[in-house]
């Protein structure tokens, strides 16, 4: 049976929907007036035929099964009994009957309110009330699975679209961390083909901002939050500048709140209770003075001459979200790094990834040992084992969200930021 139909799309929407029409099969039928030998006669002549229509002034009133009716007159003396009968004897009264441009979807979730028979039986076509053809139930299930399939296509192209579109934005941060330093690592992985993590490196005259950030959730809402953010963070910091990450960390959260409707003023409760963790950090090139702001994202640091990894947690406060305040103060931190001085910091994905033996959270102590560890690697190959420890503690679980880390080591030349274009 010829079922071909067109797909294709134009601008993320059907050239053409597919309707009933493109099941319409033209099958021989009877009228109500003639009997069952007759239908006896059709079935005999058309094997192929599953059901036969039946017409009163070529509308139909009913549907025949061949099943049905064989196994009626095969009975004993039911031959004889209903051969000169009306064909009505053995007619569904009650068939799915529908008009040709019905879509296919619709279509589809009236075929499963109806029940097996049309599964199995098949259902009438009609135009305007007159019979048009008859539709099989499996050439239905058939187009509506080509229909999903294309239609899932055209959703993972717009996806991976998105994922283009998603790593261009973050393509000038990473321009500006390799003028601005020798020796660091940024990791960024969505759990799905788009993520709610992203980050921001940008480069100024005396030395250079930098942000790394989980938004609310992950896949297609988490990244189309991560363009929120971004934005509010760029509008912070010309309308701030970057040495004070925890007013920049102010001016955001102001931003989301009032792009998400989750400001004080609004006239109702936002629908939106979504927000971002992150931490905000200022690197003064002459002082080698690290500043941070931390919204329930902790930064970590490892001296050269110390065998310890220091943490700065900050406030359990993230940034946007309804419970919010619209005035919530981040406080900054200050640390004074040396020359090989390591710092870190990852959003949740990789702590909260669940593995090992036990199958627990892979932890914060994990990854700080981990840090001591591999201290004496260059940053890229510092992340690269990072990143195979929580493969290997995760197993054979899935990846539970995104996973971004950036981490740096500072050298002696590590005063050549450039002057912010």
């Amino acid at each position: 049976m010829d079922t071909d139909f067109n797909l294709a799309p134009i601008a993320g929407r059907y050239l053409q929907q597919p309707t009933a029409s493109a099941l319409a099969v033209a099958v021989p039928v009877v009228t109500f007036e003639e009997n069952n030998a007759k239908v006896l006669e059709v079935f005999g002549r058309h094997r192929e035929l599953i059901s036969l229509p039946v017409l009163e002034h070529d509308r139909p009133i009913g549907l025949i099964s061949r099943n049905i009716f064989m196994s009626q007159m095969s009975k004993p003396y039911h031959r004889e009994l209903y051969e000169k009968k009306s064909c009505i004897a053995f007619m569904d009264k009650d068939p799915l009957i529908v008009e040709v441009d019905i879509s296919i979807e619709t279509l589809g979730a009236l075929a499963v309110e109806s029940g097996d028979k049309t599964l199995a039986d098949g259902f009438l076509i009609v135009e305007q009330g007159k019979f048009s053809g008859l539709g099989s139930g499996l050439e239905l299930m058939r187009m509506m699975v080509a229909l999903q399939a294309e239609k899932n296509r055209q959703v993972m192209q717009s996806i991976d679209y998105a994922s283009v579109i998603q790593r261009a934005m973050l393509s000038a941060s990473r321009s500006a961390m390799s003028r601005a330093l020798d020796d660091a690592c940024l990791v960024w992985e969505p759990r799905d083909v788009v993520g709610g993590d992203f980050y921001h490196l940008e480069c100024f005259a005396d030395g250079w901002f930098a942000a790394v950030a989980d938004c609310t959730g992950h896949g297609v809402p988490g990244a189309f939050l991560t363009l929120i953010a971004s934005s509010a963070i760029k509008q912070a910091l010309e309308l701030h500048g970057p040495r004070d990450p925890a007013l920049v960390m102010r001016e955001v959260n102001r931003s989301m709140k009032q792009v998400l409707g989750q400001h004080a003023a609004a006239e109702q409760v936002s629908g939106s209770d979504d927000g971002m963790d992150g931490c905000f950090f200022w690197f003064e090139t002459a002082s080698c003075k690290l500043t941070c702001a931390n919204a329930k994202m902790s930064l970590l640091t490892l001296l050269p001459d110390d065998d310890k990894v220091h943490t700065i947690d900050g406030e359990r406060t993230g940034l946007g979200y309804i419970d919010t305040p619209d005035d919530m103060q981040w406080k900054n931190h200050t640390v004074q790094l040396a020359t090989g001085a390591i710092v870190m910091t990852a959003t949740d994905g990789i702590i909260d990834q669940i593995g090992g033996p036990k199958n627990i959270a892979f932890g914060k102590q994990r990854l700080r040992n981990a840090m001591l560890v591999y201290r004496a690697l260059p940053m890229q190959e510092f992340g690269k084992k990072i990143m195979e420890e929580q493969r290997h503690y995760q197993g054979r679980q899935r990846r539970r969200d995104d996973l971004t880390f950036f981490s740096f080591r500072l050298h002696q030349s590590q005063g050549k930021a450039s002057n912010r274009e």
